[in-house]
């Protein structure tokens, strides 16, 4: 999974050019889909639908309630859209209604957590030698290819081992990791979103990403190495 932490961090450089172009992009289609743009809202369903279920997944039992916590996001971004101010992106706006949906969804099913429970008392706490004091690495790992990050994020096949570690992680930081290095949400929104403290999202994401799972996850981790 380290391949991914190198991805996070090129994503996190982009200029503030391409920073105000997604911002932009967001505005117009803010625009059409008030001005009721059918065609505008089924594009977006279907590039984001799949990341809800996704995201629904970390918190409710099975993915047909997922699902249903997907259409009721829907109709939350629907209803919710005028109100919509830009403080962060659409994406992560969508996400956040997506993660109240599914948390209040798997209260009304008795098996609520607070989400900072979830990573569970007895992991073991991450180096902190391993990292600057700004949070980057003190010694970047080395490429398992020659290939770049995002050539290997683009083949399917490494996709397909990816979904399958982040299904054995804990459930924190699967969320997290599953906003930051795959839906591509920065820190702030990925807290946002979870509702977590940017200090516990840092934690989490390096847990997921830094710390192989142990014991029986190991075939797992060392197959995405392989990827």
């Amino acid at each position: 999974m380290r391949f991914l932490r190198r991805a996070t961090s090129a994503r996190d450089q982009g200029t503030a050019a391409q920073q105000r172009a997604a911002s932009h992009q967001d505005r117009a289609l803010v625009v059409r889909l008030l001005a009721r743009d059918e065609a505008a809202f089924v594009s977006l369903v279907r590039t984001e639908h799949e990341s809800l279920v996704r995201l629904a997944l970390v918190f409710v039992r099975n993915r047909a309630t997922a699902e249903e916590v997907a259409q009721d996001t829907w109709s939350g971004v629907l209803a919710g859209l005028a109100g919509f101010e830009g403080r962060s992106s659409l994406r992560a706006w969508i996400f956040q209604i997506c993660s109240n949906h599914a948390m209040r969804r798997s209260a009304r099913e008795a098996r609520s957590t607070p989400f900072s429970a979830l990573g569970g008392p007895d992991e073991p706490a991450v180096d902190a030698g391993r990292f600057e004091a700004d949070g980057h690495w003190a010694h970047p790992p080395h490429a398992w290819r020659a290939d770049t990050p995002e050539q290997i994020l683009e083949r399917a096949e490494a996709v397909a081992c990816i979904g399958r570690v982040l299904d054995e992680l804990p459930p924190a930081q699967r969320a997290v990791v599953l906003l930051r290095d795959v839906e591509g949400l920065d820190a702030a929104e990925a807290c946002s979103v979870l509702q977590v403290s940017e200090a516990n999202q840092r934690v989490l994401l390096h847990r997921g990403t830094l710390e192989g799972p142990p014991g029986a996850r190991e075939a797992s981790w060392r197959r995405v190495k392989r990827c």
